[in-house]
């Protein structure tokens, strides 16, 4: 079953539920979906990585929005937002811990064979193909640099 597919028969209970959150947030998300979908059907039509990046992008959002709402004491706003997040996530790749991507940050730069922060180019794109969905970007770029010794 497709994501697309899995997310409108989760429409269907949500629906049927009354969870007007739940269905408001997949509407948008499946919105999001159709529309890399057309953009994509040209070129032969979408793959998992496209679904991914729809999710993490819609994540991302959310994750923006909620430091916004709170730093202007919108925490009844910044709430929704982060039930939103939750059930986006629900839909994405388990997420590592950060001993896990550690422990995979040490792996990349010993394959890669980086030993300076000068290396630091040559490191974070195959660790972010390894990490897409799986960690966030910004936490990811801070290990790497602190185990590098780049100065953050």
């Amino acid at each position: 079953m497709s994501l697309m597919e899995k997310i409108s028969e989760h429409m269907k209970v949500a629906m049927k539920s009354r969870d007007k959150l739940r269905l408001e947030t997949l509407r948008t998300v499946r919105a999001q979906l159709l529309e890399k979908q057309v953009e994509k059907r040209p070129a032969g039509g979408m793959t998992a990585d496209d679904e991914l990046a729809v999710l993490v992008a819609a994540s991302k959002k959310r994750k923006e929005a909620i430091e916004i709402y709170r730093s202007h004491n919108r925490n009844d706003i910044a709430t929704t937002e982060e039930q939103e997040l939750a059930i986006i996530q629900e839909y994405m790749p388990k997420q590592l811990s950060p001993q896990e991507i550690e422990e995979l940050i040490r792996k990349t730069i010993h394959d890669v064979g980086a030993s300076s922060g000068k290396d630091f180019g040559k490191v974070t794109p195959v660790l972010m193909r390894e990490l897409k969905g799986k960690a966030e970007g910004k936490l990811v770029q801070e290990m790497l640099r602190k185990l590098l010794g780049l100065e953050l």
